[in-house]
């Protein structure tokens, strides 16, 4: 018997919200961990408030809601709210009631630059790694390092001269005024953005152009590829080596030594150096173009070493999921704080679509 095509809803709806997520949703597993690291920093949410006045967001469904903007590729928190407005998937796994209204996005925003000024991001991925069931899950002595480049929100239209003056570009004025950059000779000591003056003129080899950017840095522990620390540094030659200094001491005070995986990029003999001090042996791949390399065969005769640079690889799979879906190739803020935070809870959100799969394996 054919059905009746009825276009009005009913006016009341019996179903519980909890009912009509599958049971074998993905976003169950994801859910009840993030729920569980929240859960741990309560004290930290509670100390960027206020003990008096009208109640906010919670930090709880806001953090909720931005892990949902880097899993489906939400653009802007505009389309955020209003997928908020009609998905009861969405409504769901922030926490909010079917009856209730979704936020205007500038109040999300706004409520979401409270969580900028602190290290929640941070906090939050140390947060998920310390739960006892994710913490057997890492390797404590093997560990690989590696960078990215972040394009910052800025126009090369913006990179002009420090010292006030003509810039000799032939500009007639506007807002998106033509410009000629031909003949002239633009570097970081003598010019700055001023869209955002923290990004930085970067080429990323022989040949290509030049972006303003920042470099994110990602320390991966080795046994499931899982990412430990991430930081976000203003772009120079020295950049990658002295972030993964950084990162590594945190691991590093270990009575026997550990193992710190490379590119070519950290074959450096003051970097070798450095971290033999620490007690961390350099299984980095060796850069013999016109040059020695810094590593021989004291380190390449090892098979940990060839299993190093083979599970190395790993971290770009971080990477290339932070900038397609989590939307970080491009960054939508601006200055060095705001998109290390952006690029760390990028760095949580990996780690959250991970962790199911990896608790439900066999040990």
């Amino acid at each position: 018997m054919r059905g009746s095509d009825k276009r009005s809803g009913e006016l009341f709806s019996y179903v519980n919200l909890e009912d009509r997520v599958g049971r074998d949703h993905p976003l169950r597993a994801i859910r009840e961990i993030a729920n569980a690291a929240l859960a741990d920093l309560s004290g930290e949410f509670a100390a960027l408030y206020s003990g008096t006045g009208r109640p906010s967001i919670a930090p709880e469904t806001l953090l909720r809601a931005l892990l949902l903007q880097a899993f489906y590729s939400v653009r802007s928190e505009r389309q955020l709210m209003e997928r908020l407005e009609f998905d009861l998937l969405f409504r769901w796994f922030v926490g909010i009631g079917v009856d209730d209204p979704a936020w205007d996005h500038s109040v999300f925003s706004k409520n979401r630059d409270r969580l900028l000024d602190g290290a929640i991001a941070a906090q939050l991925l140390s947060a998920l790694l310390a739960q006892p069931r994710v913490k057997r899950l890492l390797s404590s002595e093997h560990f690989s390092v590696d960078g990215t480049l972040i394009e910052a929100w800025a126009s090369l239209k913006s990179f002009k001269p420090k010292e006030p003056g003509d810039d000799g570009n032939g500009a007639s004025g506007g807002r998106n005024a033509r410009a000629n950059f031909k003949g002239q000779k633009r570097s970081n000591e003598t010019h700055r953005s001023t869209t955002d003056p923290d990004a930085m003129l970067y080429r990323k080899g022989p040949g290509m152009e030049a972006k303003l950017c920042f470099i994110g840095h990602g320390l991966m522990e080795n046994r499931s590829g899982l990412i430990v620390d991430a930081r976000l540094t203003r772009v120079s030659g020295h950049a990658e080596r002295l972030a993964a200094l950084d990162m590594i001491q945190g691991v590093a005070d270990r009575p026997v030594a550990i193992t710190l995986g490379g590119d070519k990029g950290y074959d450096a003999a003051e970097f070798i150096e450095e971290l033999r001090t620490l007690n961390v042996r350099p299984h980095v791949a060796q850069n013999t173009s016109g040059r020695r390399s810094a590593i021989d065969k004291r380190t390449t005769r090892h098979p940990g070493y060839a299993a190093s640079q083979r599970i190395r690889k790993r971290i770009e799979e971080t990477f290339g999921w932070t900038k397609v879906v989590a939307g970080m190739r491009k960054t939508k803020l601006r200055g060095l704080p705001k998109v290390a935070w952006a690029f760390t809870f990028a760095v949580a959100a990996y780690n959250l679509i991970r962790l199911p799969k990896l608790l439900a394996a066999p040990a």
